[in-house]
């Protein structure tokens, strides 16, 4: 059941992917507001973050956890990653914001735990490195371990992107969600740290690399100053922050909190403002800062809404950790030859071509006159015709081209 429900993930996952590259990922909002699968989302989430902090060390320490395979392993990690890409996706839109309802003080409190984890992985000197496994290795616990790792690093990367989209819709949040993000968490300093140590980026051999995309890669000496989507996307939720009126009137701004605030001035270039010039606001509230004193803030008379995902989870499994672990190990991570290769097949046809020709927004269109089309060629598998007249029409020019890739 639980395996069927992930491949549902990852096919919304792919879909939303899909759907977002040509610009029509509307209807699937709208499936997701309409049948209140956000809030789900939001706590299958939460659920995989508290298995793989608490069962998942138990069960790599046990005796007989001795896998035929890591596979089933990787496919629970892995499931957290999808889920958070799906968010990252869909967040952008306000009514799947405000479809999380009381939800969002969960996922709220999921992305500080991711970026309190990437600031101080930054802070240590720490860098994510792709775990390069051959072919001859045995799969092994460690190794997972490893993967595990580097696949946080790119959840946090993901969780910074979502806490940005929240904090685009600071006007419509709960005002609970305010609070939490602003003094209980404090997350324009938490912000800051991010800025200042910029996890995504560091000097290897002498050469400044930076994260985008999934992969580290080497930057060129002309575009070392230019603004990567994680740079705008810390800045963004800045701006947001700081410069809302509402979140203003509920910010402690005490001695602490200005003398950090007050360390993106040197960080606020000319080169950095002619990229994003929003920060031109961002200039004037520092240097208004730099020489007042703000006035408290004004304390609201209101019953604050609290987290319930987390906490439920935990109450319930608290002292079980190790039974659950042992449950596992022998019903769910210890399969069969057989149950194995079901679960591989069941696995690569999510990523089959026909599959994601499924979820694809757009139909293919045929190579030569471009109506819609249903036939493929049949030893590349590449290109499209609507009849087998004009695949017949198309096969000297496609003649070479198909020769190389069948």
């Amino acid at each position: 059941r639980w395996l069927r429900q992930h491949e549902c993930v990852e096919k919304l996952n792919m879909h939303a992917i899909l759907s977002a590259s040509v610009g029509q990922e509307q209807l699937l909002t709208e499936l997701l507001v309409s049948y209140a699968k956000i809030p789900v989302l939001i706590g299958e989430l939460i659920s995989v973050e508290i298995w793989k902090h608490k069962v998942f060390p138990v069960l790599c320490q046990l005796e007989d956890f001795k896998p035929r395979s890591t596979f089933p392993i990787y496919v629970v990690l892995h499931h957290e990653a999808s889920i958070i890409n799906l968010l990252e996706t869909v967040f952008f839109y306000k009514e799947i914001c405000e479809s999380a309802e009381n939800n969002i003080l969960d996922l709220i409190d999921y992305c500080h735990r991711k970026l309190t984890l990437l600031a101080a992985r930054s802070t240590n000197g720490q860098t994510a490195t792709p775990v390069e496994l051959r072919s001859g290795d045995l799969p092994s616990p460690s190794s997972v371990q490893k993967q595990a790792e580097t696949m946080e690093f790119e959840i946090s990367l993901k969780a910074l992107s979502v806490l940005r989209f929240i904090t685009d819709q600071v006007e419509s949040l709960p005002l609970s969600a305010l609070t939490r993000m602003l003094n209980t968490h404090n997350l324009p300093c938490l912000l800051v740290e991010l800025v200042e140590h910029c996890p995504w980026s560091c000097w290897e051999s002498g050469k400044l690399k930076k994260f985008e995309n999934g992969t580290w890669y080497v930057v060129p000496h002309e575009d070392q100053v230019k603004m990567t989507k994680l740079d705008g996307q810390v800045w963004l939720a800045l701006l947001n922050l700081l410069l809302s009126p509402e979140c203003q009137r509920k910010y402690h701004l005490d001695g602490f909190n200005k003398s950090q605030l007050l360390k993106l001035r040197m960080f606020l270039t000319d080169v950095l403002v002619d990229q994003l010039p929003n920060l031109v606001e961002m200039q004037r509230f520092l240097s208004h800062l730099a020489v007042t004193e703000p006035a408290p803030p004004k304390k609201d008379l209101i019953l604050e809404q609290v987290p319930v995902i987390w906490d439920h989870i935990f109450k319930k499994n608290t002292g079980k950790w190790e039974a659950i672990a042992k449950h596992q190990v022998k019903c769910i991570f210890s399969p069969t030859e057989e149950d194995l290769k079901l679960r591989a097949y069941r696995w690569t046809q999510i990523y089959s071509l026909d599959m994601m020709e499924a979820l694809a927004p757009d139909k293919p269109h045929c190579r030569v006159c471009g109506t819609e089309a249903a036939k493929r060629c049949s030893r590349c598998r590449n290109e499209w015709y609507c009849t087998r007249a004009c695949q017949v029409q198309h096969w000297q020019k496609h003649k070479s081209a198909c020769n190389l890739m069948a």
